[in-house]
């Protein structure tokens, strides 16, 4: 761990490089130690299909769900954390929140754009095979490796500005000092960057769009660097089909961060962020986040 500073949100889609490793310091400068490399891991998620409108009628699934939201909030305030949470019901297009809606540094989480800019420049399958292998590793596997070459490659920050035009996402910005993991979003920007991606107002065509689901469909119980990525969301909603990309980052100040974000539901009808900030150990902080999506979603369910 390498310590730095920042102020970051949780969005339920629940938020210095170390080449190859997802646990990052904001703020500081891009340093490359020896990365770890963990033994590849299996998929463990079945793929959503193509992006396509919801068929099912609107139904009272988010009843109650503020309170909750505000319960699981008090919860994580009494073991010292700072939850940011956001629910989006496609359906009927509530967009239900815990009121902490700061901005937040995304760290793996702005891969979601970086595939984006990447399948919007190359349509048609105009991506190598390489290239191919990489984004799907970048999307599941959480792979920096990959993830640096195409910042590289196609832009930096240019790649944030991009995709913030073309959805509309107006408290979204580049990191400040160029590094890929300081972007700057907001938990109902990131609701509404899947809920475009879904329906294809953002521009990009649905069969691209379905690569990036479907990736996060199977994204992997632990990341390339071997931290595991299945708080919040995955655990949460443990009898929920999900398509999720989640983020870590530590030291800011003394507090580890952990967003989970993603579609949920056979039927993609809800989006989730969700973004924790906790000075604790690891493991300690991702219980909390998976906690807090427990209760709020009682039964593993939306």
């Amino acid at each position: 761990m390498r310590p730095s500073m920042l102020l970051l949100t949780i969005v339920m889609v629940i938020s210095t490089v170390v080449f190859g490793c997802d646990e990052k310091v904001y703020g500081a400068d891009a340093v490359r130690p020896t990365p770890y490399r963990a033994p590849e891991v299996t998929p463990v998620a079945t793929a959503i299909e193509a992006p396509r409108a919801p068929a099912i009628q609107p139904a009272a699934v988010v009843d109650g769900l503020s309170a909750r939201m505000q319960e699981a909030t008090d919860d994580a305030a009494k073991v010292g954390a700072n939850i940011s949470v956001a629910v989006l019901d496609r359906i009927s297009h509530q967009l239900i929140t815990n009121g902490n809606t700061r901005p937040i540094a995304t760290a793996s989480v702005v891969k979601l754009f970086i595939a984006d800019d990447l399948l919007f420049r190359k349509p048609d399958g105009g991506l190598s095979a390489d290239d191919r292998a990489a984004l799907d590793s970048m999307l599941r596997a959480s792979d920096d490796g990959a993830a640096e070459t195409f910042w590289n490659q196609n832009g930096g920050n240019a790649i944030i500005t991009r995709v913030a035009g073309r959805y509309g996402l107006a408290s979204t910005s580049p990191p400040s000092n160029g590094a890929w993991w300081n972007t700057i979003s907001t938990a109902p920007d990131l609701a509404r960057y899947y809920d475009m991606l879904l329906n294809g107002s953002g521009g990009l065509p649905p069969a691209q769009a379905n690569i990036i689901i479907n990736d996060l469909a199977q994204s992997t119980p632990s990341g390339l660097d071997g931290y595991p990525q299945r708080f919040g969301i995955p655990e949460g909603l443990y009898d929920e089909p999900v398509a999720v990309k989640q983020g870590w980052m530590c030291c800011i100040g003394n507090n580890w961060m952990h967003l989970s974000t993603g579609v949920v539901g056979a039927d993609r009808r809800y989006i989730v962020v969700i973004e924790s900030l906790q000075p604790s150990d690891d493991a300690t902080a991702r219980t909390t986040i998976t906690e807090a999506v427990k209760t709020i979603f009682p039964g593993g369910r939306i």
